[in-house]
């Protein structure tokens, strides 16, 4: 190991010798194969010096379920201040977590855990991995000092960041606990008040909205637990927050939102996971044969048609591929007469990634009381057609106030949507690598199935880049100013501490 080391040393010590014999120029076309030189970097009508970002968790570098050292330094604004930081940028400042374990803690009690790893087969908590951690970042006794140039709140929804008191402890479990980390001395300042009392010369704003439709589509569209944003206050708040961002000349760049079907939280799961013997399947059939035979009276009583009959009926057989039972609340009320709503998924409905954990396991222990099987999953475990009818529409909602608001202020605008559908139907070319959106090894998705590995966040930073291209005519990707794919890793080690 020593010899190795050693080796290493010297390799460093070569490549130093020779980067101080070459010139910026040769620095910035190495690896250049054209014959001309890039030209050198331009930061055209933009001015970088004082760069502040604002969003929920793509801001803040969340990954892998959970915010920690490593995936805040690979953040997208970071990676940009990095690259802006050669053309005039100054200094970007985060509200830096303890440690590479992730998770909050309150007062030393646990209010979110560490994050996932990769287990083998799939995502793993962290702790199954190397055991017990403690978790450091404390929002009670450790929390950094601002101003903070990033300012993402994980969880926080459009109208959250014109709220004051948002981020004041004293407001929990109302409050959120990332926004208390930044907030310091004025608990009741809103984020926008955070971030507009910097004075930004530019500022991104990414996903503003995703959380007005995502708590609902991870809760499988149970809006007993969460509900989406009516687009109207969406409207009001993202004219407020660009309002604000914008009121003293600051240029910008802001993003749309994407589709859940884009996500692999909604697409790892299939619908028809089930497998079963033919002893099993005609012991399961015979449990809900009263069930089937309720249909049919319900239809010879005109309750219900027969593609409705057909659609309910529940039949298992010999096979691997069998459909897992659901509840659906857009079928016919039957209630009245004893008969729940219950059918088969199909592949147009989509599971949620923690029903992974779900499917399949007793209920109690009882061994004829099996989840997904013998019980129907609940609503929270599923997202309908219709359920994702509904967040299709307001997608498509706040997606055109974004842009029309992005158009009329002249920012420069990401269309993330369409970046994450391309990478869940064919992949994208980054580099020398492909990626899609598939859980673990597509390279792009966390293995949360929602936020972005570094890589990822690498990708997306790139696509700032060139949008700020086009609109302020900087040059980062002709003068070769572009993040590299090899510079971030898609998955990190649990061993990283």
């Amino acid at each position: 190991m020593k010899k190795l080391k050693y080796i290493a040393l010297s390799f460093l010590a070569l490549s130093i010798f020779s980067c101080e014999n070459e010139t910026l120029d040769d620095l910035r076309n190495r690896g250049n194969t054209d014959s001309e030189p890039l030209p050198e970097l331009t930061a055209g009508t933009a001015d970088f010096s004082n760069y502040v970002s604002i969003g929920p968790s793509f801001t803040a570098g969340f990954s892998d379920g959970s915010v920690f050292l490593a995936a805040q330094q690979n953040s997208f604004p970071k990676i940009l201040s990095d690259k802006f930081a050669n053309a005039g940028g100054g200094t970007f400042t985060q509200p830096l977590v303890s440690d590479n374990f992730g998770g909050l803690a309150a007062g030393g009690v646990r209010i979110s855990n560490p994050r996932l790893v990769f287990g083998g087969a799939g995502p793993v908590p962290l702790e199954s991995v190397i055991g017990p951690v403690t978790v450091g970042t404390d929002i009670v006794t450790n929390n950094p000092i601002g101003p903070f140039n990033n300012l993402g709140i994980p969880g926080a929804k459009s109208f959250h960041f014109i709220a004051p008191g948002y981020g004041n402890i004293a407001n929990l479990p109302n409050a959120n606990p990332y926004a208390v980390r930044v907030t310091g001395n004025a608990p009741n300042a809103t984020i926008l008040e955070l971030a507009t009392a910097q004075s930004p010369s530019f500022f991104t704003a990414d996903l503003i909205g995703g959380n007005d439709v995502l708590g609902y589509a991870t809760q499988g569209g149970d809006a007993n637990i969460d509900q989406i944003t009516d687009p109207m206050t969406f409207e009001a708040a993202f004219n407020a927050i660009i309002g604000g961002m914008t009121a003293n000349g600051a240029k910008g760049a802001v993003t749309n939102i994407p589709y859940v079907t884009s996500l692999p939280y909604f697409t790892a799961v299939g619908h028809d996971v089930v497998p079963l013997d033919q002893a099993t399947a005609d012991l399961v059939n015979g449990g809900f044969a009263p069930y089937n035979g309720g249909l049919l009276f319900a239809q010879s009583n005109g309750l219900l048609d027969a593609e409705e009959v057909a659609q309910r009926t529940i039949n298992f057989t010999a096979s691997s591929n069998n459909a897992v039972v659901i509840e659906d609340e857009n079928l016919t009320d039957l209630s009245a007469f004893g008969i729940p709503s219950y059918r088969q998924a199909t592949a147009d409905d989509l599971v949620v990634l923690p029903a992974a954990s779900v499917i399949g396991t007793t209920v109690g222990g009882n061994p004829t009381l099996i989840n997904g099987v013998s019980v129907p999953l609940a609503d929270r475990w599923i997202l309908t057609p219709e359920e994702q009818a509904e967040i299709a529409t307001a997608v498509d909602a706040y997606n055109a106030t974004i842009s029309s608001v992005a158009s009329s202020n002249g920012l420069a605008f990401v269309d993330v949507n369409a970046i994450l559908e391309e990478a869940a139907s064919t992949g994208v070319v980054f580099d020398d690598f492909i990626h899609t959106a598939d859980l673990v090894f597509g390279g792009l998705v966390s293995l949360d199935g929602i936020h972005l590995t570094s890589r990822g966040y690498a990708y997306m930073a790139n696509a700032f880049l060139l949008a700020i291209d086009d609109t302020y005519g900087s040059n980062f990707v002709a003068s070769g100013n572009l993040a590299r794919a090899e510079d971030f890793v898609t998955n990190y080690s649990p061993l990283l501490q």
